[in-house]
């Protein structure tokens, strides 16, 4: 991820126009546009003025048609975007982000509470020594059921709130209406496609992080076998460097895809189309990307966590001590409920940040504040 500057145009004029949109097939809604003929306006020589220099006034503010300037945009401006796109498409932005969360939110509190009625399953895998093997396994296996279907349940609804709130990020760019029917219709073709993206970024982060495991365990595995010869523990000190540097991939790999999702949606292209396409954006601005999408996170957990606060107050005053013995179901849903809330809040600042930083990555490299402006009628 290294941070060149972006090469960032600094005239506002029709010389723009030459600086074209990329060799990618790409169309749909921010989709690239070819074929920008003419060439920029002849500079006249103007006046001497004083001592000889020209004077020319000031470039005029970027068109604004929408909840940002067509133009590059600092990490505020992306920020208030996300947050205005919520004010200001409220019904349509909370009512898709509230149906996901308390949709995922309501089937992960189910299969909590038929599952996991009793603590004393989790007390068992805390301390396996107190029970027998087929309680253990028992536990095992709910355990990991339990994570399955929730995981299932939360990617369904992270896909569906993010390939509908682009699509919504997208009309508000422009100052359009977006209604749910209008996001739904637009967003359900790329479904699929968003499904495989989804799937695929995170198998790339979790391959890369094995393989970078590989040598400690290797000579872990080696030093146990008597092979190596180094009781040390030197495996394991390779061990946690490869660790260190499997993050250190994965995060690259996080950042080099973080704008596939708009593009795969925005762009109509397919699932390595867009990874091709996020990656081509992301080059050269790698750390300044990385920098706010770990804002927004922090953003994002902190809203988390103050949503939940007074439902964990209530149930406490609620329920009292009996949640230490037993999940009871009025404890699990007041939780769920505080849960739900902070999704509801937090989906639409993740998926806003991210389709505003594809927006301004294309406006600094291809010049699309034109073509928007162009689509917004300015």
């Amino acid at each position: 991820m290294n941070d060149s500057p972006d090469r960032t145009p600094q005239g506002r004029g029709r010389a723009r126009a030459n600086s074209g949109s990329g060799n990618d097939n790409s169309g749909g809604q921010w989709g690239n546009s070819s074929g920008w003929g003419g060439g920029g306006g002849s500079s006249g020589n103007g006046s001497g003025g004083w001592g000889g220099q020209q004077w020319s006034p000031p470039p005029p503010p970027a068109p604004r048609p929408g909840v940002v300037p067509l133009r590059p945009l600092g990490v505020g401006e992306i920020l208030d975007g996300a947050v205005s796109t919520t004010r200001l498409y409220w019904r349509t932005v909370l009512g898709v982000s509230a149906t996901v969360a308390l949709g995922t939110q309501a089937a992960g509190t189910t299969v909590t509470g038929l599952w996991f009625r009793d603590v004393a399953g989790l007390n068992k895998l805390a301390d396996p020594g107190t029970a027998d093997l087929h309680e253990v396994l028992d536990a095992v296996g709910k355990s990991l059921g339990s994570l399955t279907v929730a995981s299932l349940v939360g990617l369904v609804g992270t896909i569906i709130a993010s390939a509908m709130l682009t699509v919504v990020v997208s009309r508000a760019v422009l100052g359009r209406p977006a209604s749910m029917g209008d996001a739904w219709r637009d967003a359900r073709p790329r479904l699929l496609a968003l499904t495989g993206l989804f799937l695929l970024v995170p198998l790339l982060m979790a391959a890369a992080f094995a393989v970078c495991l590989v040598p400690g365990l290797a000579v872990a595995a080696g030093s146990d076998a008597g092979i190596s010869g180094d009781p040390s523990g030197g495996g394991a000190g390779l061990l946690a460097l490869g660790g260190l540097a499997g993050m250190a991939v994965a995060a690259w790999l996080w950042v080099r895809y973080s704008l596939a999702a708009p593009a795969l949606m925005l762009e109509k292209q397919g699932v390595i189309g867009a990874m091709r396409r996020s990656a081509k954006l992301v080059r050269g601005a790698g750390w300044r990307i990385f920098g706010i999408q770990v804002l927004a996170a922090f953003i994002v957990f902190m809203i988390g966590s103050m949503a939940q606060i007074p439902t964990s107050l209530i149930d406490g005053l609620v329920t009292g001590e009996s949640t230490m013995d037993h999940l009871t179901w009025t404890s699990l849903i007041i939780n769920g409920v505080g849960a739900a809330i902070g999704s509801a809040l937090a989906l639409p600042i993740t998926a806003g940040v991210t389709a505003l930083l594809y927006m301004d990555q294309r406006i600094r490299r291809e010049s699309l504040d034109i073509e928007l402006a162009r689509a917004a009628g300015m």
